[in-house]
């Protein structure tokens, strides 16, 4: 009768000390879960309170201020050992200085507690000043313990699973704080947690290099473009005719027609320069609706898991069986762009790649050959391209760029041997991204050897990986 059922058999008193809100749900008991807390146990743990004080963000509306550089970390912040601040949110100095409490510290843990649970990071003096919002837990370690060794341990599959088996929530999952502070941490040597703290500041060290190298890049266009020194002007203010504005565009908002859309078109005229729809194909891609959305499949990615360094891990699967489509899969040097949201996002496929993308990126693939993958992907991601997906994507509240003026954008095309130094430089940068990608994990592997094995084999692992 119980035949193909998971069953896990406790007694009241193994688990009521331990759990605060004295839960019964199924999925809090499961096998696995036990599995691993059973492990954890032999190991030897603190608590993230034995340790640690920790809080969360402002809890109050956010006052935000593009002038004031004070970075705002959110839930989508956070990544794996590193912050994301592709987003380019600050809060008001005024706001900053009034919620003390929540003003981030070199060395502290910031843990994602809305949405995506479980991502984090430390952080460094790079992205200080900084502020939080309520969507993310502060864990200010003693210095007992090192603030990389916790957060690694966090993101292995020992912290993974605490941090889901804790939160709650039907729609969307929360971890509170209170939860946070009784999340167990194996305990580790100083020599080990060292080791680990090592790895992931080489990883950071790579990923500093990665986007110096990108910027680099983005002024070698700019110096090459002779558009080194050029700011947009500021006015805001267009005198224009009838048959010079809306005859030709159909748009009547005052936003598509400031100044500085004209300037940056007028600059890249200047220029040898062709239309993007002359230089690649485009294919749209499919949007099956949340309904088909599921935790296992082939991987579904939105624009959410887009930057122009790369992809993330996406949340969102669907069924093999209905959608494992394989012309709308993105081959090697597809350039995926965002047309949907957050307009105007390009990333440049390194190899062929066993997902689905959302209706909401189109897949452009190279027709000309006096343009590059890498050099396109480049100018699509420069002040240049991004200008005139504000023009043509502004006076929404959710920003739509259709693919009938995406295919009108103005590209510059530089001299094929300038494009291939510009290649080479980029393929660089993300060569040091991936080895600070392989580092974080091969750390995260390191912490489960330590635990499942034992210290020494751990290290013997990072020595012969790193």
């Amino acid at each position: 009768m119980l035949e193909g059922l998971e069953i896990t058999i406790l007694t009241l008193q193994s688990f009521k000390n331990d759990n605060i809100d004295f839960r019964l749900d199924a999925e809090y008991f499961s096998k696995e879960s036990i599995r691993l807390l059973d492990v954890l146990s032999k190991k030897g743990f603190r608590k993230i309170s034995d340790f640690s004080f920790v809080t969360d963000g402002i809890h109050s509306s956010i006052d935000y201020s593009d002038d004031s550089r004070i970075n705002l970390i959110s839930a989508t912040s956070p990544k794996q050992n590193i912050f994301d601040l592709s987003r380019k949110a600050y809060i008001s100095s005024k706001a900053h200085f009034e919620n003390p409490r929540t003003a981030l510290k070199e060395n502290d843990i910031i843990l994602s507690t809305v949405g995506t649970i479980g991502n984090c990071a430390v952080v460094t003096n790079s992205i200080l000043p900084a502020n939080s919002d309520r969507h993310v837990g502060i864990i200010r370690t003693d210095d007992t313990i090192s603030p990389y060794y916790v957060s690694t341990f966090l993101l292995s599959k020992y912290g993974i699973f605490q941090s889901f088996r804790e939160s709650t929530g039907n729609v969307q999952l929360n971890l509170f704080i209170y939860k946070i502070r009784t999340l167990k941490i194996a305990n580790a040597s100083t020599e080990f947690q060292l080791n680990i703290e090592n790895v992931i500041k080489k990883s950071h060290s790579n990923l500093e290099l990665s986007k110096s190298l990108y910027n680099q890049s983005e002024q070698i266009l700019f110096e090459d473009l002779n558009l080194s020194e050029w700011k947009p002007i500021e006015t805001n203010t267009s005198i224009k005719s009838f048959s010079n504005s809306y005859a030709i565009s159909g748009r009547l908002d005052a936003e598509y027609y400031q100044p500085k859309f004209d300037e940056v078109l007028q600059v890249i005229s200047n220029e040898k320069h062709k239309n993007l729809g002359s230089i690649a194909t485009f294919k749209k891609s499919i949007e099956p609706g949340s309904v088909a959305y599921q935790t296992e499949g082939i991987p579904f990615i939105r624009v959410s898991d887009i930057s122009k360094f790369g992809l993330s891990h996406p949340e969102i699967h669907l069924d093999r069986n209905e959608f494992d489509l394989d012309d709308l899969k993105p081959k090697k040097d597809t350039i995926l762009l965002s047309k949907d949201g957050s307009v105007g996002i390009a990333y440049k496929v390194e190899q062929d790649l066993d997902v689905i993308t959302s209706s909401a990126l189109l897949h452009l693939t190279i027709t000309d050959k006096e343009v590059l993958p890498d050099y396109l992907t480049l100018v699509l991601n420069s002040k240049l391209t991004q200008m005139q997906a504000e023009r043509d994507a502004g006076g929404s509240i959710i920003q739509h760029w259709r693919p009938d003026e995406i295919k009108e954008v103005l590209i510059p095309v530089l001299p094929m041997d300038t494009q291939k130094e510009l290649t080479k430089q980029i393929q660089q940068s993300f060569k040091l991204r991936q080895e600070s990608t392989k580092l974080i994990d091969i750390a995260k592997q390191a912490v489960e050897i330590a635990i499942e094995q034992d210290e020494k084999t751990a290290m013997k692992f990072i020595k012969d990986n790193t």
